[in-house]
């Protein structure tokens, strides 16, 4: 016999016939569909001739399915199983997140906490897009109150006047020199010696820009006096570190890995570490989309559950 075609099947057939099957009656069936005991029969009268074999054998005096009729039994619970737990998934879903979080940061910005808030966001809200900028501190704060920027995080003295202002965490700086420099290995040096060795700056820090750490090391010990090497990118300040060419500040996570192959050595000058503030620096929220107030919300939310997260 030809095999029936898909469309032809009809699924209120098949679902009486499930719940002929599970209660294992036709007559307790009936009552759980809320229908006569003679329409049910009726139907399974009905899918039998459609399928065009028997499914359960009719004796007064037990039940029981056929071969092909558990077969089919097993199949309609996955069916309907299935079905059920796709309406438990809408049950009082809420209407799906759409959007845009566009952030600018500053680079090389290594944290558990910024790492917890992506997942957590995402995790919730699936279908927001991420979009986010590498960007200077002064000019992340420039840009946000200038209208052209909504989000950033960038390091701040202190936390702005003009602009909501949530602080994160500490980041820790340190001043390295590489392994091909005559001060690497040594445990401290002494501040005036350090004045005298050419200096690996990031080219904000030549230009005034006070909110980047570097700048306030560099101005309160006069450090890089002697700029041997400039560049806007950690990664090519690192590399000329490393290379020999001078000492250079870094942020002390980010620095690890190179630490521990001996790339990169920590200078300790004073007992104190010299460290920057991170802060999340938004527009007003009424300035702000949904989705991006959804954002700074999970950040709070995570600052009031680990308070000591860095």
């Amino acid at each position: 016999m030809n095999a029936l075609p898909q469309s032809d099947l009809n699924w209120n057939l098949l679902r009486m016939f499930y719940m002929i099957a599970k209660e294992e009656s036709i007559t307790k069936a009936a009552k759980r569909l809320g229908l006569s005991q003679p329409s049910v029969s009726n139907a399974l009268q009905k899918l039998e001739a459609q399928l065009g074999c028997q499914l359960v054998f009719r004796d007064s005096r037990h039940f029981e399915l056929t071969t092909r009729g558990d077969k089919i039994f097993q199949e309609c619970r996955e069916i309907f199983h299935s079905a059920e737990r796709i309406n438990l998934l809408v049950r009082d879903a809420e209407e799906e997140e759409r959007g845009q979080v566009r952030y600018q940061i500053i680079s090389n910005l290594m944290s558990p906490m910024m790492d917890e808030l992506l997942r957590l966001y995402h995790q919730r809200y699936p279908s927001v897009a991420f979009q986010s900028e590498v960007q200077n501190s002064q000019a992340i704060v420039r840009s946000i109150q200038q209208g052209r920027g909504t989000i950033g995080f960038c390091l701040l003295a202190a936390p702005l006047v003009n602009l909501p202002s949530i602080r994160l965490f500490r980041e820790e700086f340190c001043v390295f020199c590489g392994a091909e420099h005559p001060l690497f290995g040594q445990e401290s040096v002494a501040l005036r010696d350090l004045q005298r060795e050419p200096f690996i700056s990031f080219a904000c820090a030549t230009e005034g820009m006070g909110l980047e750490p570097m700048s306030v090391l560099r101005e309160g010990t006069r450090l890089g006096n002697r700029i041997n090497g400039l560049s806007t990118n950690i990664e090519e300040v690192r590399r000329m570190i490393v290379a020999g060419m001078g000492i250079g500040i870094l942020p002390l996570m980010a620095a690890q890995d190179d630490i521990r192959r001996g790339d990169l050595w920590p200078i300790k000058i004073t007992d104190e570490t010299i460290g920057a503030d991170v802060y999340l620096v938004h527009a007003p929220r009424e300035k702000l989309s949904p989705s991006e107030q959804k954002f700074v919300d999970i950040a709070q939310e995570l600052l009031a559950i680990y308070p000591n997260m860095v």
